[in-house]
């Protein structure tokens, strides 16, 4: 039990890697906040960790909005003592918008979910964090946030974002017992595609040839496995960092 009586948040939990996360995280012994902006979804993950002999609640939640955010984690403390390990992964793709063609409403919906809301959460943690002494956030980046042709140019600098984020939270928090560090998947089989809307056809054209070289895609558990490892004691030499995991993907590049 590498998370035994740990109290974890996971956002974006209801389908794909956040389900992987949260169902991983409390085979291993953790409370889990399964948290989504779909409730019914979430409600049948925290369902089927419990019918599995685990500890899970769902809590319906839009990354988007403040006081959702500070719910989730409010119920943490309230429902199990105390916060342990935060793991944002709640995040929306464009539609291989370049630069030229992004509108200011798609811009801002894409940061506030991908990067403002990560940011919101992590900064509603880290009071719970210094108090106790210790903590673990693990947010998911993405390759699209180490290079520019994995998706259009609101969901590239949003995830760049989350990187320069995650290091200077490594950084800053370094002595005081909490790590952050991100997971940046490659190609992941997910439901992530269905938050793409209106497709650029310049733009998605453009990242082809990138997406020819993929080795393959991933499975979710594959990305838990990680998301298990940084938020065990087992990782805990490694702070303020971004794994890769992408099957090499990006190793030529």
């Amino acid at each position: 039990m590498k998370l035994e009586n740990k109290v974890a948040v996971v956002t974006g939990a209801a389908s794909g890697m956040g389900k992987a996360i949260a169902e991983l995280y409390a085979k291993e012994g953790a409370k889990v906040i399964v948290a989504d902006l779909n409730a019914e979804g979430a409600k049948a993950v925290a369902d089927g960790i419990t019918n599995n002999g685990g500890v899970a609640l769902a809590i319906q939640a839009n990354v988007a909005k403040l006081e959702d955010i500070e719910n989730m984690i409010d119920t943490a403390v309230k429902e199990y003592g105390t916060l342990d390990i935060l793991v944002n992964n709640a995040g929306i793709m464009d539609g291989f918008e370049p630069v030229g063609d992004i509108n200011d409403e798609r811009w801002d919906l894409i940061f506030d979910i991908n990067t403002k809301g990560v940011m919101r959460a992590m900064r509603k943690a880290i009071p719970i964090f210094l108090e106790k002494g210790n903590g673990v956030i693990v947010n998911i980046a993405s390759t699209g946030g180490l290079n520019g042709a994995h998706a259009g140019a609101a969901y590239g600098a949003s995830k760049h974002a989350v990187v320069g984020l995650t290091k200077n939270t490594g950084y800053m928090y370094a002595n005081k017992g909490i790590r952050c560090n991100a997971i940046a998947p490659g190609g992941v089989e997910t439901n992530i595609a269905a938050s793409m809307k209106n497709i650029n056809e310049f733009g998605f054209d453009r990242t082809k040839a990138v997406q020819g070289v993929m080795p393959r895609t991933g499975k979710p558990e594959e990305i838990a496995k990680v998301a298990l490892f940084l938020a065990s004691d087992e990782s805990s030499f490694v702070n303020g960092t971004v794994v890769l995991a992408d099957a090499g993907w990006t190793a030529a590049f």
